[in-house]
């Protein structure tokens, strides 16, 4: 694996399709940028969550072609993608084999049967789940209010609980006049009204059982049925880590992913997959860490480093225990650091962070922005809580947004701001954040956004509704965009300051860094086989230099 710098994106970020990316990677204006190229998952056949529900790791039709890679390997970057180990999508073939076949289905224990689960441990419901005895259950994170089950439909009319702790949604189709005239031998007239009924209470977020059936009592049964009997699912459906089937699925995925030709594959929702009765449902030891060897003995066939991914406070220590097992991890310190760094001119946290990292051999991946927000809450522990409030406040005072977790403020981990924005739309200090994050240990990852400069896009927050909140940093740009935004010197600049990280032999492999503070003034110097870099910065002025 190199250690040049990443690029970071959607298949459609950057002109629509991954072709349109390649295309801009090959113009001179781009060469030598770029080392790597973490692409976002909905280059894959997926439905929800901008790519993160896979419904199968084939390449998307309308995003990307097999050349489109081979153009990519052309330029000599290597690619980082997503494998997401918790969950597959509703609209999987697995998944829809068990709506197809029920309890006939090869893949009947694939995902997880929450009532099989939870059998011993709780009480069955009126509702036809289990409700979980409290004392196992108190200790459980879960990611939605309420218990996370998605009923759906068996061909033979039952009703079956499975595991679902994503995203969910439930679809009626709409009710056919004819449809009901049949199947309820009423006449025309009377099915046209209560088509209307069925379809307002669905409408208005209502279930079938649910709409007006006055005049209609002695068909309410059968109405019910035939909208139940049609029903549809979007969603994320949790994977059963205790069926043989998961496994073989798991390495016919890293096998597909490396002769895409990746070299670093991120895990994504990793520390929710191994689950036990009782067990907090998220990070649960030993499992977390056997089912990451096990995955990490797979990997290794097909010469993949893995990247867990995982958000934590700096005080719970995750990131060392990941370290401490031989995992690259994220450094999820670093965009909260460089903004705290900036905005107090006071490097101080930069310093101890650099010197852990190199004193325990901790290897991360870095970045600024990204396609979620920036964490901040992970910096816990290693800052005093209310400077990282005083920075979130500043963030959202620039623009930036938080979304709550189940109505509780200030326990969802990122603020959503493009980090262009975040610092107050400066191009002086984007450019010092760029030369920080470049100097700091770790292979660095450039959110696209933040190499053209962008700012907050409220207006795709608004068109995204309530949950909509992570668009305002997922601006799709247009080759008109980028076009413009390669005319700005704070492009410009920011292009050369990643071909000189990608080319300078100061950081090559067996690098060593030290740090020095003095005021408000910040150095670091890289030194390898007789090579030196030093940045030397103001982080009251923005201004800095690069020796070599």
């Amino acid at each position: 694996m190199n250690n040049g710098v990443m690029l970071n994106a959607y298949p459609d970020s950057m002109g629509g399709t991954l072709g349109d990316i390649a295309a801009l990677l090959h113009r001179k204006e781009m060469a030598g940028a770029f080392r790597s190229f973490y692409i976002l998952p909905s280059v894959f056949n997926t439905d929800l969550d901008r790519g993160f529900s896979v419904i199968s790791y084939d390449l998307s039709h309308l995003m990307a072609k097999r050349e489109d890679i081979e153009s990519l390997k052309d330029l000599g970057l290597d690619l980082k993608l997503d494998f997401i180990l918790n969950h597959l999508s509703v609209l999987s073939p697995q998944f829809q084999d068990i709506l197809q076949k029920g309890d006939q289905s090869a893949y009947r224990d694939f995902f997880i049967d929450w009532n099989k689960f939870w059998e011993g441990h709780g009480t069955m419901t009126e509702a036809g789940y289990v409700q979980p005895d409290a004392d196992l259950i108190k200790d459980m994170f879960f990611r939605k209010p309420g218990l996370p089950i998605l009923m759906v439909r068996f061909p033979d009319g039952r009703n079956v609980p499975y595991w679902n702790t994503f995203y969910q949604e439930v679809r009626y189709p709409q009710a056919d006049p004819q449809d009901l005239m049949q199947a309820l031998s009423i006449q025309y007239g009377e099915a046209d009204v209560l088509a209307g009924r069925l379809n307002s209470a669905i409408a208005a977020g209502k279930k079938p059982a649910e709409a007006d059936f006055t005049g209609f009592e002695a068909c309410r049964e059968a109405a019910v049925e035939v909208m139940e009997s049609r029903r549809r699912y979007l969603g994320q459906m949790d994977l059963n880590l205790r069926s043989p089937l998961v496994w073989d699925y798991y390495d016919q995925v890293l096998k597909t992913l490396a002769d895409y030709g990746a070299s670093i594959v991120r895990l994504d929702a990793f520390a929710y997959a191994p689950k036990t009765p009782g067990l907090r449902n998220f990070m649960n030891e030993p499992d977390t860490w056997d089912t990451l060897e096990k995955i990490r003995q797979m990997a290794e066939k097909y010469h993949l480093t893995l990247l867990p991914e995982i958000h934590a406070a700096y005080s719970e220590h995750s990131y060392q225990t990941l370290a401490d097992k031989g995992y690259m991890t994220y450094d999820f310190f670093l965009p909260g650091l460089i903004i705290d760094a900036i905005e107090h001119h006071d490097g101080g946290y930069l310093k101890q962070w650099a010197e852990e990292q190199q004193e325990k051999g901790i290897r991360t991946v870095n970045m600024l922005g990204c396609h979620d927000g920036i964490p901040m809450l992970d910096l816990k522990g290693m800052i005093p809580e209310a400077r990282i409030q005083e920075l979130i406040d500043l963030i959202i005072e620039r623009g930036g947004m938080i979304k709550n977790l189940h109505g509780q403020k200030n326990v969802y981990y990122q603020v959503n701001a493009t980090y262009y924005s975040a610092l107050g739309a400066n191009d002086k200090k984007m450019l010092l954040a760029r030369a920080l994050q470049l100097f700091m240990p770790g292979k660095p990852q450039v959110w696209y956004l933040d190499l053209f400069a962008g700012e907050n896009d409220l207006a795709a927050v608004q068109r995204s509704g309530a949950a909509g909140h992570k668009e305002i940093n997922r601006t799709n740009l247009t080759q008109a965009d980028m076009d413009a935004a390669l005319t700005k010197p704070v492009v410009q600049k920011q292009l050369d300051l990643l071909r000189f990280r990608n080319t300078c032999p100061a950081f090559g492999d067996g690098a060593k860094l030290t740090v020095e503070t003095e005021g408000e003034g910040i150095t670091f110097t890289w030194c390898c086989d007789g090579h030196t870099a030093k940045l030397i910065a103001d982080l009251a002025t923005y201004d800095f230099r690069i020796e070599a």
